[in-house]
């Protein structure tokens, strides 16, 4: 994948030094969160043949595709992965009391600064002998993202995928919609969609990352890239004109958004797009593993996010990277580095990508001769950009994204009055949670 090393969402150096947070451990016990556990105990990698994989991979289409990948590693090498899978939400908010008990060998996780912040707190191991064997298989951009600000690898990268409004295309058609440019485009399309009898904007908010993403496309196509990084590191205010202009124009279209978001999950907000009930939805591809239906897979479609400010156009776009990590103490270190080789091998992307078409690979040698055209489209999308993102959670602090922003998200999005405090709120708990080391 030919993917700018310029353009991607690596934290710069006095960026890093935030990196050495005190997470939410404490948080998370304090509130009787039942923790994430090894599978299968102290002795689930004693076997030389076996070792231990946490999954936040739940589901349905990814855990397929990730159970194709390890069956086929289990055939090529003899050894079997022991999979531990948890809930998706469940892995990422207790991921770091997780990793600071008994995890398995290698976890699945976020590459750039989510993977840099469990580097740095020594709960990740580094794989520099990993990329030796693999490195030739991955452009630059991805080496990049795969490192912790010690310059070591931390992180092996296997699929990414952008965000962008995914809409049906018999819809548009039968309707006559054309696809937004500008924000002005937008807003009438919303108006005329509401007066054709359709959801806008499908959403579902109830695990409280989707708004996120929201957030992120009217923040860099309104404010810029450079903006929404220094925002992200905590370094610009959230009390900024800037960030109230974004919210500004959120709550101009909020009232096309599906009612009740909060307690909707993102697969049921999909499923209003399956069945042409919603016009459009923000996502990331891996909506597509919603439409079971050829035919409706099929007729999905997407479009970059409508331009806000001419001076920054659409060039930049979100595209978060999944992949794979060693815990800090594995049991069986031989063995995992075998499995983290292989993930890292083109093969090995072929195996996930035949079971999920809605991702693309990292590695710049995959075979792309398969690809739907949606994934095309995203490659193209995401290889053209001048700037990546991650995402608001894997771009900032996690302690900070989720115990502040998510719930201040799903505030505002319940009732978009009252803004300004709110945004005085999150600015004063940001330096307090930046501040601490």
């Amino acid at each position: 994948m030919r993917l700018s090393p310029s353009g991607l969402s690596v934290p710069d150096p006095s960026r890093r030094s935030l990196l050495r947070g005190a997470g939410s451990a404490a948080l998370l016990a304090g509130a009787g969160i039942p923790l994430l556990s090894a599978c299968g105990g102290s002795g689930s990698s004693s076997d030389p043949k076996t070792v231990s994989l946490g999954s936040n991979a739940s589901d349905a289409v990814p855990k397929k595709a990730f159970a194709e990948i390890y069956a086929s590693f289990k055939k090529q090498s003899g050894i079997t992965v022991d999979v531990n899978t948890k809930d998706h939400n469940t892995f990422q908010e207790q991921i770091n009391s997780y990793l600071q008990g008994t995890p398995d060998d290698v976890f699945t996780w976020f590459a750039g600064y989510r993977m840099q912040f469990f580097a740095a707190k020594k709960l990740a191991t580094p794989i520099d002998d990993v990329w030796q064997t693999i490195g030739d298989n991955f452009p630059d951009a991805m080496k990049q993202l795969s490192k912790g600000e010690d310059g070591k690898y931390y992180f092996v990268p296997l699929y990414t995928y952008p965000w962008a409004v995914f809409y049906r295309k018999s819809v548009f058609q039968q309707h006559g919609y054309e696809i937004p440019t500008t924000w002005d485009a937008l807003v009438a399309l919303c108006k005329q969609m509401k007066k054709d009898g359709l959801v806008p904007i499908a959403f579902g908010d109830k695990d409280a990352w989707p708004a996120m993403g929201t957030f992120d496309q009217i923040n860099f196509r309104l404010n810029g890239y450079d903006f929404h990084v220094e925002l992200m590191a905590g370094k610009a205010s959230w009390t900024d004109a800037k960030v109230k202009a974004v919210f500004d124009h959120w709550t101009e279209i909020l009232p096309y958004h599906q009612d009740g978001a909060v307690g909707r999950t993102w697969q049921d907000a999909a499923q209003t797009l399956v069945s042409k009930k919603a016009g459009m939805y923000l996502l990331g591809s891996f909506v597509g593993q919603q439409f079971t239906n050829k035919a409706d897979l099929d007729d999905l479609d997407f479009f970059a996010f409508p331009e806000i400010n001419p001076a920054y156009g659409q060039e930049t776009v979100e595209a978060p990277t999944d992949g794979f990590m060693l815990s800090k103490a594995p049991k069986n270190k031989s063995a995992a580095a075998k499995l983290l080789e292989y993930l890292g091998t083109p093969e090995a992307e072929a195996v996930y990508l035949k079971a999920d078409s809605s991702v693309v690979a990292a590695s710049s040698k995959a075979d792309t001769s398969t690809y739907t055209a949606l994934q095309k489209k995203a490659y193209t999308m995401i290889s053209g950009a001048k700037n990546l993102t991650q995402f608001m959670d894997r771009d900032s602090r996690p302690d900070f994204t989720s115990t502040v922003m998510q719930p201040a998200l799903q505030k505002f999005v319940r009732d978009p009055k009252g803004i300004d405090s709110q945004l005085t709120s999150i600015e004063r708990q940001k330096k307090t949670i930046f501040a601490s080391s």
